[in-house]
């Protein structure tokens, strides 16, 4: 008989330390590659365009080679793409939950990892893949073995046999998006709730931080949710749970399951202030869906319900990315319009929530929707890095440490005569970004902006007494102490 569980912990809020976090994603098949790490045959080229089914040869030693480049953009903390036994090279395939991949370097890769990233005072997340499993995945493959006989029969949705695992056909259960090669598990059954539940504690005693959760809504449970949140928490007190949701997501953010969701809404409305030739045809092709062109007004309008229908933990634990693995690459989005992508991250990162940077945009990396937004980071090219992005980006993450009302001050985002001013206000003083995506200077002045000393500015035009010139698509960050 097993021993009794703990009893539930009460929901404490968003954790601290992510408050204060700024995010770096990683894709690890096309991160970095360790010398130390001994790889099969048959890779792609680094470098080569990246394909649906081939591997690059990324692994986790890589990553904790380069922490240092992650570390001085200003991120403090990394979510992982999946790591665990598959057969493809984005790994949502799991074969087994309790073991990542060898081609990664296994145990020992991501121990090495957690264990560098935790020495620099960084966080590392997880992504888990619960709504589906793989075809290699042992239950699985059992009931392709045993038909009506196998032991796990109940683990998945099966309503014929034999199974046509490999397509062409009535597949004999159910897939996510009637894909063969990805069973949907049957999370209603205690067995399987079980095992989903004994993965995540698993791996938050080896050390990771939290869990990005795969379509989270594809599992309509939200008992599932609720027992997941408060297991993890019991094993973990301050792990961060965030979920893929791509539109408003009230229901999942009350403070009983997620601490935040990736806010692609934010990102949509962003994309549509500052966007002027945008790649629509690329960006429909992802869940970004179709991209509006807004100006100041809208944009205001839209964030702020945005703001207003979450609470306040919620904001401040949400996942602010303009782009991911799912969708086009920024650079892409905004079809290299350099201005665009400073106004658009200096937005990202003045919301509340943590700002989260997809692997080689600060260097300006370039790709379409699936797989061309998943190229390998061109280390040994650094003569092709767009530099002056890179030290951007770094500088936006020094002044989000420095600046404490741009990490947790209560939010409003207003139109100021055309321009967006995204107004932050806490304990210990006020900050304001403010936006002009217009071709006309903005003349900023009133109550809305601090009335004493400008720190920084991160575009042109000095304050006097209060008011400034904001020049056409300038943008600036104005604060008090």
């Amino acid at each position: 008989m097993s021993a009794p569980r703990a009893a539930r912990p009460t929901f404490s809020g968003t954790p601290d330390w992510v408050k204060d976090a700024v995010f770096y994603q990683v894709f690890p098949d096309r991160f970095a590659t360790s010398d130390r790490l001994v790889k099969p045959a048959n890779l792609e080229p680094w470098g080569s365009p990246p394909t649906v089914y081939g591997y690059k040869g990324g692994d986790l030693f890589g990553v904790a080679e380069r922490l240092g480049h992650i570390q001085a953009l200003g991120a403090t903390a990394i979510y992982l793409n999946p790591v665990f036994q598959s057969t493809s090279n984005h790994r949502y395939h799991t074969h087994d939950y309790f073991r990542v991949d060898p081609l990664l370097g296994g145990d020992a890769g991501l121990r090495e990892l957690l264990d560098r990233a935790h020495e620099r005072g960084m966080r590392v997340i997880l992504d888990g893949v619960f709504n589906h499993a793989s075809r290699g995945f042992l239950q699985f493959n059992d009931v392709l073995e045993n038909g009506e006989k196998s032991p796990y029969l109940d683990w998945f949705f099966v309503n014929r046999h034999p199974l046509n695992a490999y397509g062409g056909g009535d597949l004999g259960y159910l897939a996510w998006w009637d894909l063969p090669a990805l069973p949907k598990l049957n999370v209603a059954n205690p067995r399987v709730r079980e095992f989903v539940l004994d993965v995540a504690e698993h791996w938050l005693r080896f050390g990771a931080d939290g869990w990005r959760l795969d379509v989270p809504a594809e599992i309509d449970d939200d008992d599932f949710w609720r027992e997941f949140r408060l297991r993890c928490r019991a094993t973990r007190e301050d792990a961060y749970l965030v979920g893929e949701i791509w539109d408003e997501a009230g229901r999942w953010l009350q403070g009983d399951m997620f601490d935040g969701v990736m806010n692609y809404p934010l990102a949509r409305a962003i994309y549509g202030l500052v966007g002027r030739d945008v790649d629509t045809a690329e960006a429909a092709k992802s869940g970004l869906g179709r991209l509006e062109r807004m100006g100041a007004a809208a944009f205001a309008d839209r964030t702020g319900k945005l703001l207003a229908a979450y609470p306040e933990e919620a904001t401040l634990g949400q996942l602010n990315v303009l782009d991911s693995h799912d969708t086009p690459r920024m650079g892409t989005v905004l079809r290299g319009d350099e201005t665009a992508i400073r106004q658009a991250l200096t937005l990202q990162f003045a919301f509340p929530g943590s700002p989260c940077l997809y692997y080689g945009d600060e260097i300006g990396l370039r790709g379409g929707h699936d797989p061309r937004n998943r190229g390998t980071m061109p280390w040994a090219e650094q003569a092709t890095w767009d530099v002056d992005l890179q030290a951007f980006v770094s500088r936006l993450g020094a002044l989000r440490a420095e600046v404490e009302p741009l990490r947790r001050g209560r939010a409003h985002v207003l139109n100021v005569r055309g321009a967006v001013v995204v107004r932050r206000e806490s304990g210990t003083g006020v900050a304001c970004v403010c936006v002009n995506a217009s071709d006309e200077p903005v003349e900023l002045t009133g109550t809305a902006l601090p009335a004493s000393r400008f720190l920084d500015r991160l575009g042109s035009g000095e304050p006097e007494d209060g008011a400034f010139t904001l020049p056409a698509r300038g943008w600036a960050l104005l604060t008090q102490a």
